[in-house]
This record gives structure tokens, sequence and C-alpha cells, in this order.
């Protein structure tokens, strides 16, 4: 439904848009991904007064809702209002057997963005969308990842750029909480659409949010600005793992030896090989990886073998080396 004017605090709510705007330097011309939310509301308000004539929008609509067409009445209410070209893309998005509905949801939004961008919008050339996930969204992602026991990927939560499918995806807003957004909306009188689902309890998100979040300002009322560097230091961390594995992986060759990889220690093994498996979409375990090294380890002999279930395929020892199958299909 519309949203109401909720009272909100607003003292700031100008300054930190403007802030998070002023060092968002994109490709122009820009796309933004708009649900019809207060967040990309804001943004796509935002980005259309800072680049006038040179933004577009993006509304996926996702079906999963009663209020789903009020998200789009609203997204083409909203463009008609700021004059910005708006492509709305209906997807597919149920989950398969063993799938959660949000990577579903995920996986089909993303593949709209690039249909748009390639297909309905291939004159306008946009190689860049901007998202409006902001710092709450961040800390959300944060606490999940370590209720999930995640290694740095997780702990480095959602990054503030990255390439996908030929297309530069942003993030402008990770500094920004959500109720400033919603505070420079209501200055300016703009409406937006709540998403009922949002205060459904039944969702982890909605319960970090409702209960976790007060409960952490109240602590510490920094906790946004210190999860975030946090989120930075876990990701550089990351950046420097990999940088490692690549070059280990020269070492250890592809498909990777196996006296090569008995040669480093064992958090590099551990390191290379997760990157190895990464090349073919597997994500082991923490317990399959674990298996995996023992197995590296325990392999002095000609006749050792190796066949361990790793993701969706399995690990195997041929000869020297080690070599990852999936789907029926052999990899290097």
């Amino acid at each position: 439904m519309i949203s109401r004017w909720a009272t909100v605090a607003r003292s700031g709510s100008a300054q930190g848009l403007s802030e998070a705007l002023a060092s968002f330097s994109p490709g122009l011309p820009l796309a933004v991904a708009l649900s019809g939310g207060a967040d990309s509301t804001a943004l796509l308000v935002a980005c259309a007064e800072k680049w006038p004539g040179q933004v577009m929008a993006i509304h996926i609509h996702h079906g999963l809702q009663a209020a789903a067409d009020d998200f789009e009445r609203h997204c083409i209410a909203l463009c008609a209002q700021l004059n910005v070209p708006l492509a709305v893309k209906r997807v597919d998005a149920c989950h398969a057997s063993g799938e959660s509905p949000e990577d579903a949801a995920r996986k089909a939004r993303y593949a709209a963005f690039g249909a748009v961008v390639r297909e309905e919008w291939a004159q306008h050339a946009i190689k860049d969308i901007a998202i409006a996930q902001h710092a709450d969204d961040q800390v959300e992602t944060m606490l999940l990842a370590l209720s999930r026991g995640a290694g740095l990927p997780g702990l480095a939560a959602m990054p503030a750029r990255w390439e996908r499918g030929g297309i530069t995806y942003h993030r402008p807003l990770l500094a920004v909480p959500g109720a400033p957004l919603r505070a420079w909306l209501a200055e300016r009188h703009v409406p937006w659409v709540e998403d009922p689902t949002n205060t459904d309890e039944q969702f982890t998100r909605n319960r970090i949010r409702a209960r976790l979040l007060p409960a952490l300002a109240e602590s510490f009322p920094q906790f946004r600005e210190t999860f975030a560097r946090s989120a930075r230091h876990a990701a550089q961390a990351q950046a420097l793992l990999v940088e490692v594995a690549q070059q280990d992986l020269v070492l250890v060759g592809m498909p990777p030896a196996i006296k090569a990889l008995q040669a480093l220690s064992p958090p590099r093994q551990a390191n290379v090989l997760r990157h190895w498996l990464l090349q073919y979409g597997a994500r082991p375990s923490a317990a399959q990886l674990e298996q995996l090294l023992a197995q590296v380890a325990a392999c002095t002999t000609r006749g050792h073998r190796i066949h361990l279930k790793v993701a969706t395929g399995h690990v195997t020892r041929t000869g020297a080396v080690l070599h990852y199958t999936a789907a029926g299909i052999m990899a290097s």
C-alpha cells in the first residue's frame, strides 16, 4: 500500500543522501533498479535530480505477492512525474526444489536486468545499474552471515560495486540508514509503497530489523559505521586470499597436482582448492573441504583413491592430479 507519512527522525536526512551521491560516479546513462519501496524511490529521485535526462529505471514484477501490482503502478506514476523512462519486466521467480525463494528471485531479477539492458535498451548502451540497498541492509546481511558461520566472503557482506554479465552494479547508499531515506522523501512529499511482508517476522531478516537493530542502536549507537568498517576489512582480506589463491593455482596447476598441493601449508591448500572449485561454481562446505584436505594429506601412495562428494559433484584422483566432475562433465 502507499505509505502514510510516518514520524521519523529527519535530522541529517538530506546530508546523508547528498554525501553518498557526491562520491558516486557511475557511467552515464544510468539505470536505477526501482522496486517502488522507499529506498529505491529515494535513490531514483536523487539520481534523476543529479543527472537530469541521463537516468532510467527498471522495475521487476516478481508476481510473488498481491501487492506486486501496487508496486508497478507506483513505479509507473513516479517515473511519469519525474520524466524518467521506465522498463517493467515481469519474471517467473518460482524456486526449484532445494532452492531458496530469495535465491530464485535474485537470479530472476539479475537475468531481467541483463535482458532489459541488452534487448530493450540496447540503443542507450547502458553499462551501469544502481541498487538501493543501504546501511541497515548491510548490517542484516552481516548478522545473517555470522549466524551461519560464514567465512570472509560472507562477512564482507554486500560490495559497493561489482560486475556481472558485462554490467557494473553499484550500491551507493551502503553508508546511509533506512530512516533518513524515508525522512528525505517525506520532506519532499514523495510517496512510496510499503512491502507488506516487511513486518512479517517469520522471515529472519525482518526479525533482525525489528528486534536486533534497535537493541544494537541502544547499546552501540555507531554500530552501522563499525559494522561497515568490519565488512570493508573482511573484503580486503578476502581480496588478498583470492590473490594468493591465483598465485598458488599457477604453482599447483590446472588440474591441481597432489604433490604440489602437499608442499603448501594446510590453510593455503584450503584456499587454493576452494578457489579452484569456484571456477566451476562448486562451493564446498566446511566439512567437505576438511575431508578433501585429509584425503590430500593421506595421498602418499599411487593406489590411494579419492572420490569425495563436493557441492553437486565429486572430486576424484586421476594419477597425480585432482579432477572435479559435475553434471556428468569432468572439469580440469
